[in-house]
């Protein structure tokens, strides 16, 4: 038991020993090893934030990118949306035209179609004349050839209409 009251009495020159070994050891810790250990950590954190301030930039510079980007696609729609507006004017615009050219040319084939209908009419109508007027010679003549009894004046008639409808 004595080996183990030794290990627990406290000795005042082992105990004064001890707290000057460990001084000594605190001290060469601190400069030997406190100060590069320090640099070390320094470098890390100014590496750290450096690669800090680097990614910030970077998000900066991608959202101002981003934005010119979407910028850009919004004057690309609004122009697309202008010619798309432009070229559905320009149609309806020449399709106008094209109708109002057609409709022109219908008006002008329908005023050919109706004088030429009446100019065929009239000369129909002339040829009628003539055919009327000759057939009116014929029975005049036949009238003035013979004499003119009721029965002879009915086969005129008759003869007449026949020869006016075979014209007509």
């Amino acid at each position: 038991m004595q080996i183990y009251q030794a290990l627990i009495t406290l000795d005042g020159w082992t105990f004064l020993a001890q707290i000057c070994n460990l001084l000594i050891q605190m001290l060469i810790f601190k400069k030997l090893l406190l100060g590069p250990v320090r640099k070390v950590l320094a470098e890390r954190k100014a590496r750290a934030d450096s690669q800090i301030a680097e990614a910030e930039k970077l998000r900066a510079e991608a959202a101002a990118l981003k934005a010119e980007y979407e910028k850009d696609m919004a004057e690309a729609r609004a122009e697309a949306s202008q010619i798309l507006t432009t070229a559905q004017q320009t149609a309806a615009a020449r399709s106008e035209e094209l109708l109002g050219a057609a409709r022109a040319e219908v008006a002008a084939l329908k005023q050919k179609a109706e004088a030429d209908i009446a100019q065929e009419k009239k000369k129909a109508v002339n040829e009628i004349k003539d055919e009327i007027g000759g057939i009116a010679m014929e029975i005049a003549s036949k009238v003035v050839e013979r004499e003119i009894q009721a029965a002879d004046h009915q086969q005129l008639i008759d003869e007449f209409i026949q020869n006016v409808g075979e014209a007509s």
